[in-house]
């Protein structure tokens, strides 16, 4: 099977493990230090905080920045749930807001405009699928709002600009992401002072940890507020460092991916729809594609199952899933829910070679041929994978 994504993970992993193992230290310690440093010097900030999860990491950003019961977060429901879940685990009101296109599938503006009342605090944005949204527009639209900026940045690292563009970020080091930590997150604040209060918080509000408390005469502590356990791990931390070394190669290699997949559905199957444009700036964590309408996705999802390629869907909207929608009654996102029901997400991960993303294209291709729904072909299925995914047709 051909999977959506695929870790990249290898020796320097396992050595990695082991040495933390053999030092006998596993829990937060000094490698999950060096990574914060690491991970904040690579996107070019001075610092960051290192926790288990991007949940964890986006529950913590908005705790920091005293979002709370009464206040409204404008978010895009194309997003996984964890970005309106944070939302209410502070008591605050997610409120979901439509995307620009089809073609461009991120937060709209002008709907977040018609969406501001006096009880929105802050505007979370999302960089669906590792393209980052408008940073001017964004930041110019919250400075005139009054609004707290966060970004949702799990589908982005990597990328130069992100994590800048306003109050905080929130990053995922999940299995399927760019670079892994098995389960991780991270959190960029512009405030030094926000930052050292989620530091705190991921660790039940003490004033000091256990390393530091091995490090100093007195083994005291107090707790001055409210925290969680969201730390996370050296042994998380380690698998972190090694990766971090390559992830520039590995996402200059995913950009190589998707530009092939590009022309290969120019060239194969016009139809179908490639969201963004080419030189706009991303991770490019995923690959999403639009399917035409009237097409059964489910029957194209299995016919590519049956020539061994895994498909996915990047996301059902969070405003359609049972426990938003008996919340919030009524609530359409045209443009959002016309997305949902067309994309599905082809493989994309930096282990693939060219041939397999030429087999995943001549197989989609061949499955809209089959359902009449690829009439723009400037080359048949069976001429590209003649031409350059033949090796590939029994083991993809």
């Amino acid at each position: 099977m051909l999977f959506v994504a695929e870790p990249m993970l290898g020796a320097e992993e396992k050595s990695a493990i082991s040495e933390v193992i053999d030092g006998g230290w596993i829990t937060m310690g000094p490698r999950v230090r060096a990574f914060e440093q690491a991970f904040a010097a690579l996107h070019g900030v001075p610092d960051c905080v290192a926790v288990n999860s991007c949940t964890a990491a986006l529950h913590l950003a908005l705790k920091a920045l005293e979002i709370g019961p009464g206040d409204e977060v404008l978010l895009p429901s194309l997003t996984f749930v964890a970005t309106a879940n944070s939302v209410l685990y502070v008591g605050a009101k997610p409120v979901f807001v439509d995307i620009e296109s089809v073609e461009r599938p991120l937060m709209s503006l002008s709907d977040a405009e018609s969406k501001c009342t006096s009880r929105t605090r802050a505007v979370m944005l999302m960089h669906y699928a590792g393209y980052l949204s408008d940073r001017n527009a964004w930041a110019n639209f919250a400075a005139r709002k009054g609004l707290l900026l966060i970004e949702d940045t799990a589908h982005a690292i990597g990328v130069d600009e992100v994590g800048k563009y306003g109050d905080a970020a929130a990053f995922s080091f999940y299995g399927n992401k760019n670079m892994t930590t098995a389960e991780g997150g991270a959190v960029f604040a512009k405030d030094p002072v926000v930052l050292a209060r989620v530091r705190q918080m991921r660790g039940h509000g003490m004033t000091s940890d256990t390393i530091q408390r091995l490090g100093n005469r007195s083994s005291h502590y107090d707790v001055t507020m409210l925290g969680f356990n969201y730390r996370m791990d050296d042994l998380r931390a380690a698998i972190g460092l090694a990766q971090l070394k390559y992830l520039r190669d590995w996402n200059h290699r995913r950009k190589a991916l998707t530009r092939l997949y590009r022309e290969g559905l120019a060239a194969t199957c016009a139809a179908v729809c490639v969201p963004f444009a080419t030189d706009d700036m991303s991770a490019n964590h995923i690959m999403p594609v639009v399917l035409p309408l009237d097409v059964d996705r489910d029957e194209i999802a299995g016919l590519l199952r049956d020539a061994g390629i895994q498909t996915t869907v990047h996301y059902p909207p969070v405003h359609q899933l049972s426990y938003y929608r008996t919340r919030q009654r009524g609530r359409r996102l045209q443009k959002t829910e016309s997305f949902a029901r067309r994309e599905i997400t082809l493989p994309l991960h930096a282990r693939m070679k060219d041939s397999q993303v030429e087999y995943v294209v001549a197989s989609l291709a061949r499955a809209l041929n089959e359902a009449g729904q690829c009439p723009k072909s400037r080359r048949s299925p069976a001429a590209l994978i003649e031409s350059g995914a033949s090796s590939m047709l029994a083991s993809p």
